[in-house]
């Protein structure tokens, strides 16, 4: 072999591996408090349509709300996406505790598990953190919360057991690759799933060794979806149900869409956030006890956040997209 063939075969082979390599599924851990809202319903359905397109596996699937049909309801579209071993785990009892006045989620749970369960029947989301992280390779995990903060306190916090001799931060710090988290408000807000369990989310901040990655309220608010689904969605589907009864019953009047906080989350934990989204890098989050936050741009704590590129309409549809997704064959 000549040296000129002698190179091009070289880079074919690199180009073969950097290809190889792109196309890696991201393994993720979803934390969701699945209930005070039902955009989350959106948001895991994005997540399973991206994991059907090999783009991301399922590690886990945790509830951080301690209403009793999180867990169950997490379940009905785990098993719906034909993905029902996924392991599911629940909150401690300081969690915060929330469910809707319209109670999508017993509906829900009553009308597509085949046996009715509350959080009693499943671990502690802990106990599923350091079991699952524990048999992943080294900073290989992207955690995904979209809830309170509640679980990963208590996993910061946790001892050495049967999965790890190591302790929560050791084992995050390990295993962790990212952190995306639909959370706070950009410079500075004042945001539900930081300010409802205040406590949590001021120790998980100040303690937390990865890389963060934020999508405020400010970015969700402004993206608005679920009609299509709801509408043209597959008949005897969790996600179409959830959606037309909530868009129908939620708010007390019928509405046409609903804000996709969650659902930005995700997708930029499993995609490249610059193809859809401006990132603003290399800042701090500042939780205050209260659970009020600010932006410390002056202070590098691998912290970023999403601010909006494209007008809210184009992101909408591709979250309206993918949420049309259906069970894999």
């Amino acid at each position: 072999m000549n040296t000129k063939n002698f190179f091009i075969s070289l880079i074919a082979m690199l180009l073969i591996v950097v290809f190889a390599v792109a196309k890696e599924p991201v393994k993720v851990i979803f934390d969701t408090d699945m209930g005070p809202d039902y955009d989350d319903v959106g948001a895991i359905t994005v997540l399973h349509s991206l994991a059907n397109k090999n783009e991301c596996e399922i590690l886990a699937t945790v509830a951080s709300d301690g209403y009793p049909y999180i867990a169950s309801t997490i379940e009905v579209f785990n098993r719906y996406f034909n993905r029902p071993n996924i392991p599911i785990g629940v909150p401690g009892k300081d969690a915060p505790y929330f469910s809707c006045p319209n109670h999508w989620n017993d509906s829900l749970v009553m009308k597509f598990l085949p046996k009715p369960k509350t959080n009693a029947d499943y671990p502690s989301a802990v106990k599923v953190y350091r079991e699952v992280l524990s048999k992943q390779d080294d900073q290989s995990v992207v955690i995904i919360t979209v809830g309170f903060i509640s679980n990963l306190a208590d996993l910061l916090k946790s001892e050495p057991d049967e999965f790890s001799k190591l302790n929560g931060k050791d084992l995050v710090k390990k295993k962790v690759k990212k952190w995306v988290a639909m959370a706070g408000g950009f410079p500075e807000g004042d945001e539900f799933n930081v300010a409802k369990h205040a406590d949590a989310s001021y120790y998980v901040f100040e303690n937390w060794p990865s890389p963060v990655l934020f999508s405020g309220f400010e970015i969700g608010v402004k993206i608005l979806t679920g009609n299509r689904v709801a509408k043209s969605g597959a008949k005897n589907s969790p996600v179409q149900w959830a959606y037309d009864y909530n868009l129908k019953t939620y708010e007390g009047k019928e509405v046409q869409n609903r804000c996709s906080w969650d659902h930005t989350a995700v997708l930029c934990a499993v995609r490249n956030p610059e193809d859809y989204f401006y990132v603003i890098k290399d800042g701090t989050f500042v939780c205050e006890e209260s659970g009020q936050n600010t932006w410390d741009p002056d202070k590098n704590s691998h912290h970023d956040f999403l601010v909006h590129k494209y007008p809210y309409q184009h992101i909408a549809d591709i979250l309206d997209e993918l949420m049309m997704e259906e069970p894999s064959k």
